[in-house]
């Protein structure tokens, strides 16, 4: 609904409550997404970022089908023709002033509407392939995950420059008509003329959409709130992956006992062929020891793809490569190009062998993103 009478204008409700919380909401979920999509340890954040901003997408779908007056899909489907004249009224001067959404505005918002929902199912592909957890685990493969990463990347930034865009038109309008609408995107209310239709505020829903988003985050990040030093919070557990007690005696002996999806078959192959000179030092393993070792090594090798970082590993390795130490590999280098040195001389480390300083479940061998925390270091520890 647009107008031009500037006399008898009274404050009426535009934006309902529900609206209102969806739309501040949408920004926390949206906002939290970008900001922890950089750092793999804060993929727990990130997931509930797009969780939050998927509901929310999910309820502002329905809400515009049945919600009030101005939040209704077709209070604010115009055609291109209309987009066009309000771009030009802007520009000559002339733009009429419109109570709910303007033109140009609605095309934004069913854009970033769209955009959303890719942005949601690609981010659910991702999770399920590359990640293996939410709706989809065990349903796409890590390479169409990994795969799909990029689209989600691509369609999430994408998303941002339309959000930008979408500021610059409110800052644009709010300076033309004089008049502030993110405020009014807070208090619900605009100047009307007298006799326009408000939009009933439907308070109770608002409030319970408010609510059901606080209490959601509040279960999400339980874990955090209540975690010790001595049992820290593991928001995402790995697979179950294969044991063996003989294996893990043996090389556990005298350091981690590095699970062997993190390497191929052909290298621990090739390590316990040469077990008499492993690193310097003779095993001095029976054949019997070696021959257990050996089947469970080979057989649950990086090659069976039960981890991300077994996948992971498969694709940086050469198929005629055969590494002897994980810390060397390409994909080990490249994950932990970032660390600073004074994590690997802390006394808390030490070696860059020593995953479980840094890992929760390295004794597992699942290393999954969030599970890994730097230590804390001392202060001479961060000292240049």
């Amino acid at each position: 609904m647009k107008t031009t009478d500037n006399s008898d204008r009274s404050a009426i409700i535009v934006w309902d409550l529900p609206t209102r919380v969806f739309h501040w909401l949408l920004v926390v979920g949206f906002a939290l997404a970008l900001i922890t999509s950089d750092d793999s340890r804060y993929l727990y954040a990130h997931v509930y970022g797009g969780y939050l901003f998927a509901g929310l997408l999910a309820f502002r779908f329905i809400w515009g089908a049945v919600g009030s007056r101005y939040a209704k899909f077709r209070s604010f489907a115009y055609d291109w023709p209309s987009v066009t004249a309000y771009l030009k009224g802007l520009i000559n001067g002339q733009a009429s002033r419109y109570i709910g959404h303007n033109p140009a505005g609605s095309w934004a918002i069913f854009a970033m509407l769209l955009l959303g929902l890719l942005v949601v199912i690609t981010g659910l592909v991702v999770l399920g392939g590359e990640e293996r957890h939410g709706p989809l685990n065990g349903l796409i493969s890590f390479k169409v995950g990994k795969g799909t990463k990029e689209i989600h990347e691509l369609l999430a930034w994408s998303m941002f420059g339309l959000v930008v865009l979408h500021l610059c038109g409110v800052i644009l309008e709010s300076v033309f008509h004089k008049e502030n609408l993110i405020w009014a995107m807070i208090t619900g209310r605009k100047e009307a003329a007298a006799g326009t239709p408000g939009a009933a505020g439907h308070h109770l829903l608002g409030v319970t959409l408010l609510f059901v988003g606080a209490a959601s985050a509040l279960s999400y990040f339980h874990g955090y709130l209540v975690e010790t030093a001595d049992s820290p919070y593991r928001p995402f557990r790995g697979p179950q992956l294969p044991d063996n007690a003989v294996w893990r005696e043996a090389c556990g002996e005298c350091h981690l006992a590095y699970h062997p999806n993190l390497l191929p078959a052909r290298s621990w192959q090739l390590m316990m062929d040469e077990q008499a000179e492993h690193f310097g030092d003779d095993l001095g393993l029976d054949e019997e020891t070696v021959k257990e070792v050996t089947d469970f090594l080979v057989k649950n090798a990086a090659e069976a793809g039960m981890t991300e970082a077994a996948w992971e590993m498969m694709e940086s390795i050469g198929p005629d490569e055969k590494p002897l130490s994980i810390v060397e590999t390409k994909y080990w280098k490249h994950e932990h190009k970032e660390i600073s040195d004074a994590y690997w001389k802390s006394e808390k480390v030490r070696a860059k062998g020593n995953c479980a300083a840094c890992h929760l479940d390295a004794k597992e061998g699942t290393f999954e993103d969030s599970s890994m925390r730097l230590p804390d270091l001392s202060k001479s520890e961060r000292k240049p």
